[in-house]
């Protein structure tokens, strides 16, 4: 019985995938060796993963050297060197080794003494080495001679899925041909290809998860569509693919998903839970998690490029990947998971630790409360004073009444204004400012409204600033002595005699930006790849 692998092994160049640039160079060679009759370079060297295809191009090449028609690129396939190609081990001049079973330099010996016999029946004999980076230093030693001037009947193409195993010595000797992993579109195309030829049904999204499974390797993912046949009775289903590869029920991946976004910690931990109970795969689930997270993320930034909606998504799925490694070396996957999962779910409602540190949570903490400011004391009237008393904001009635038909108002000793009293001597003293004379900054007038403290205390003006003012209120500490000044506002708040100005106090260092600023901990984070989560205070040893 032949399986898919060997069923659908590529006979042409053409039939590669995935591998055009190989393909182009080689075929060009090709070209150039037909026009002038002869080859003119004779060691290749494969290198790529496993599955892309270089055992297969090495025995293209083969063909293609020795076809009656070659050497060409489009080999017939049809003459006696093509069709005994086909079976290398029947074939004398199409020789095979595998390193990893023939790497001592005994074996290098013997190929380097039979490299001198001429082929039996085609123009070239062809080496073809699989896995040559198993070969040992003196085996390598020993082909070096023979690699850099090869009789002109012999070819050689080695292949590798280990290139930096391979001495410079004879990289240096070869032409590298790279063979690259085969993107999934790609591969999916190709199994569609096959379940065609081989009229099996199969539902659309359940190739695209062998692709996937498949890794970038062709030859993987035929052999995991020959199992998902067998065990799906001929047909291609999404159930059994995801049974046979342990893949978790996209319904539970989409709902983990819509958890994360939504910030609920109780529904992730239902699925956890439920994905327990399947008998899930962790780390296949984590992949499975990751790749569908990015596709959201790609669908969120082509919908809305806002950067806002990017960065809260691209901080969660950073943190998975983070996390990967962790669960890859836990024993308890599940503990990993879950931990991961709660902390994703609440980080973007996180405040960033940028602006804590530059502010924000000064920004964010309440003014300071103002304190108890009694209202302007007024001159009460008098007998030898025939003008009249205008009642003004803060005035009362009482205070406005002949002197023998009032009681005398003692002053409270802790005065409690309301907020109108407050707002009425702000109002009062930004009026007084706005009429000073020429020579006095205008800007004074806005001073009273900015003050998170006023307060009347005579024969002293108590003027309190929040610490991010401070520039404007310059202008009021410069001019704060200046006759003028004082005498406008003497004229509101009779008795006054100064002005004192205060400002809060710096706020003090928090521990985020002393770290920050630490040296040798930002060496420390940028090596681990780490950040700052919380900053705790160790209590002090008795």
């Amino acid at each position: 019985m032949t399986t898919l692998a060997l069923k659908y092994r590529p006979r042409l160049l053409s039939d590669l995938v995935g591998q055009e640039a190989s393909v182009h160079a080689l075929s060009n060679a090709l070209k150039r060796a037909q026009a002038s009759g002869r080859i003119h370079h004779q060691a290749f060297l494969f290198a790529g993963v496993r599955g892309t295809g270089k055992t297969s191009t090495a025995r293209i090449l083969a063909r293609a050297l020795n076809c009656v028609q070659g050497p060409t690129a489009t080999p017939c396939g049809v003459c006696d060197p093509c069709v005994a190609s086909e079976r290398p081990d029947t074939n004398l001049d199409i020789v095979e080794i595998d390193a990893a079973s023939r790497a001592s330099v005994e074996d290098a010996r013997a190929l380097r003494e039979q490299v001198q016999t001429r082929p039996a029946f085609c123009r070239y004999r062809v080496y073809i080495i699989d896995e040559v980076h198993m070969l040992s230093r003196q085996a390598f030693d020993a082909l070096l001679k023979v690699l850099e001037e090869p009789p002109a009947h012999a070819v050689f193409v080695l292949a590798t899925t280990e290139l930096q195993d391979v001495p410079d010595t004879i990289k240096s000797r070869v032409q590298i041909y790279p063979f690259r992993l085969i993107p999934v579109g790609l591969i999916e195309g190709r199994l569609q290809q096959v379940c065609q030829g081989e009229e099996v049904p199969f539902e659309p999204h359940s190739l695209r998860l062998v692709a996937e499974a498949g890794q970038g390797s062709m030859r993987d993912a035929l052999t995991t569509l020959d199992r998902v046949i067998a065990a799906g009775d001929g047909h291609v289903r999404e159930e059994v693919v995801r049974e046979q590869l342990g893949i978790v029920p996209a319904v539970r991946v989409q709902g983990v998903l819509d958890a994360l976004h939504a910030g609920d910690t109780l529904a992730i931990l239902d699925h956890c839970k439920a994905l327990s109970d399947l008998g899930a795969d962790w780390f296949s689930f984590w992949r499975e998690l990751i790749q569908a997270f990015r596709d959201r993320l790609e669908i969120e930034t082509r919908r809305d490029p806002s950067p806002s909606v990017f960065l809260r998504s691209a901080r969660i799925l950073q943190l998975l990947l983070q996390r990967e490694r962790d669960l890859r070396e836990s024993s308890l996957p599940q503990v990993v998971v879950e931990l991961a999962l709660l902390t994703a779910a609440q980080l973007p409602h996180l405040a960033p630790l940028d602006g804590l540190v530059s502010g924000g949570a000064q920004a964010t903490r309440p003014p300071p409360a103002a304190a108890p400011t009694p209202p302007p004391v007024l001159p009460a009237a008098s007998p030898l004073s025939p003008a009249p008393v205008q009642l003004t904001a803060g005035t009362s009635a009482m205070a406005a009444a002949p002197e023998g038909m009032r009681k005398p108002v003692l002053p409270p000793t802790q005065p409690h204004p309301t907020p109108q009293d407050v707002e009425s001597l702000r109002s009062a003293i930004s009026e007084t400012l706005k009429a000073l004379p020429s020579g006095l900054p205008r800007a004074l007038a806005s001073l009273p409204h900015l003050a998170t403290e006023l307060r009347w205390t005579s024969p002293v003006l108590h003027w309190h600033f929040p610490l991010n003012v401070r520039n404007s209120a310059q202008e009021l500490e410069r001019e704060k002595s200046n006759p003028h000044l004082l005498e406008a506002l003497a004229a509101l708040l009779p008795g006054l005699e100064g002005i004192e100005i205060q400002f809060d106090a710096a706020p003090a260092e928090r521990p985020e930006a002393q770290l920050r600023r630490d040296p040798a901990f930002q060496a420390l984070l940028q090596a681990s790849g780490g950040e700052i989560v919380e900053v705790k205070r160790l209590p002090e040893l008795p």
